[in-house]
């Protein structure tokens, strides 16, 4: 039993590390030629990879072992009362307390200083009134697309009116729906969705069984933009992550450590929340077997020590980095050469997603083959480099970013009238996927630093920094249901073939037998021909 556990904990971590060491090695390869660190900087990027590995490969095995199977009996049990309103509260007590558990959503908190908390709880109920929307669209089976609608009309509108008012918190709000699809919120939810859809039996032929995060998403968007108009976050600004100083191995151990409290303190009041209402929730309806019951606490145990080391890796060994070579990129001559950098680190980020996977094998399967499984990652690779891309000229030019995110979503949006439904869920929720730690934890950073070496104030590095991991959430909502088009045109075709063999088909059944052509007279002249021939034959 040790072993196998043993083993299941490698394998996390081997997943995690591919996640990580692509960009990891990018870093090095940029500090080894045009980007030199300094020495103990170097180690300490080194040493906060590796708490940033384990910590991410314990945490997933966590989340597996307890948040996924509570979601799944919270989601399967949720239905059975058919009482409505206890359905809504209890999906809104969920989803509040699910996300504010969620390490990237920490990561993006911590930038706003003494706003943390308020901007915490603030994307914690946005999510949460939000699944309890996407539950009910489950339930009463509306369509995926109506839902994307009424959401992103509300929040076009409400980013018009912030960026004519105080454009400072808009790009973080979008930045807020991207870190809320992590690694604690997507197994969890997706639990809860998928044990409703399974009582529901709605889930067999329509989009239900997709499009759960998507929705879930535009919630903290709404919810940050809102507190912002009404004065919530007046004087939140950038808290920039200065580059650790250490004048010896013993400080830098130490400043590892003084991190950790703090971290242990907010992940703390993020996971034991959800244990107690998971524990008061099966006393009176779930009644789990003592048996998994243990396996919970233990994969909890997991998700909390996972936690730490990612949070404490990530805060003093990674993030200073991805700043720290921001910085050095605007200063150099040739600054434009962070474009292509960005370019790439997109691309890769893509590739290292390990929920990439799940959905090569949903489009798969989906299509019954005739998309191939390379071309789903390739065609969010392309989009996400993209992104990346855009969101470096951003930090260079100061270029607003709210024309990107209308013309974006309004083409996301109008291409959901034309493309299959079951891609454009698959769409808004890769926007979750391909939006992930990387994300996070360095390509924001890269574009912080661009702007603070630019001379940028907080509040234009709040508007011009952020919004990075917003257009890398975006670009997989288009480039997927482009994909659904290429599809749809190549179902149509192969109908249309096959109709064609049919028609033929059926004209060939359906010709008359042939008639044997009437005997000819033969008269007395061929007559004697045809003699004269057997008999010269004989002879």
């Amino acid at each position: 039993m040790k072993n196998n556990r043993l083993a299941t904990i490698i394998e996390k971590i081997k997943e995690a590390c591919a996640s990580v060491l692509p960009i990891a090695l990018i870093i090095l390869f940029l500090s080894f030629t045009v980007c030199p660190l300094p020495n103990k900087t170097f180690i300490a990027f080194i040493i906060g990879t590796v708490l940033l590995t384990v910590g991410l490969g314990l945490f997933s095995l966590g989340a597996e072992l307890s948040m996924s199977r509570i979601g799944g009996h919270i989601g399967a049990n949720l239905t059975k009362s058919r009482n409505i309103p206890i359905i809504a509260i209890i999906a809104l007590t969920v989803g509040i307390l699910i996300t504010i558990s969620e390490p990237d959503l920490h990561v993006l908190a911590g930038y706003t200083g003494e706003q943390k908390m308020t901007f915490i709880l603030a994307v914690a109920a946005g999510l949460g009134i939000f699944l309890v929307i996407a539950v009910m669209r489950i339930i009463f089976n509306v369509k995926f697309k109506y839902i994307l609608i009424v959401g992103y009309g509300v929040i076009l509108a409400l980013s018009i009116t912030a960026y004519i008012i105080d454009p400072t918190f808009l790009a973080i709000a979008y930045d807020a729906g991207g870190v809320t699809t992590g690694a604690m919120s997507v197994p969890f939810v997706m639990s809860i969705g998928a044990g409703i859809a399974a009582i529901t039996s709605q889930n067999s032929d329509d989009d239900n069984s997709f499009g759960l995060m998507a929705v879930c998403s535009i919630g903290p968007i709404i919810s940050i933009l809102i507190m912002g108009l009404v004065g919530g976050f007046k004087d939140i600004s950038y808290t920039p992550h200065a580059m650790p100083e250490f004048s010896n191995s013993q400080e830098m151990g130490l400043s590892f450590l003084s991190a950790a409290p703090s971290i242990i303190k907010d992940v703390l009041m993020g996971l034991l929340p959800i244990i107690a209402f998971f524990l008061i929730y099966q006393l009176f309806t779930v009644r789990v077997h003592k048996k998994e019951l243990i396996q919970i606490f233990i994969g909890a145990g997991y998700t909390f020590v996972g936690m730490v080391l990612f949070l404490v890796g990530v805060n003093v060994g990674f993030m200073p980095v991805g700043s720290y070579l921001g910085e050095t990129f605007a200063n150099m001559s040739y600054s434009w050469i962070v474009i292509p950098v960005g370019i790439m680190i997109g691309f890769c980020m893509t590739y290292a997603e390990p929920a990439v996977g799940v959905l090569e094998k949903q489009v798969e399967d989906a299509t019954s083959g005739i998309i191939p499984k390379k071309v789903l990652p390739m065609t969010m690779a392309i989009g996400v480099a993209v992104s990346a891309g855009i969101a470096m000229i951003r930090a260079l030019t100061g270029v607003p970013i709210l024309p990107f995110l209308v013309v974006g979503y309004v083409a996301a949006v109008a291409l959901s009238f034309v493309c299959p439904s079951i891609f454009t869920s698959i769409a808004f929720d890769a926007g979750g996927v391909a939006s992930g730690v990387m994300a996070a934890t360095f390509l924001l950073p890269l574009s912080i630093g661009i702007c603070s070496a630019r001379g940028a104030s907080p509040d234009e590095i709040m508007i011009n920094a952020f919004g990075t991991i917003a257009l890398v959430a975006m670009t997989p909502t288009i480039s997927i249901q482009l994909v659904g088009l290429v599809y749809k045109a190549k179902l149509r075709h192969s109908e249309q073939l096959e109709a064609a063999a049919d028609a033929e088909e059926t004209s060939i059944l359906e010709m008359p037998d042939p008639v044997d052509p009437a005997p000819q007279p033969v008269d007395d002249y061929d007559t004697e021909i045809i003699e004269f021939s057997a008999i010269a034959e004989k002879s």
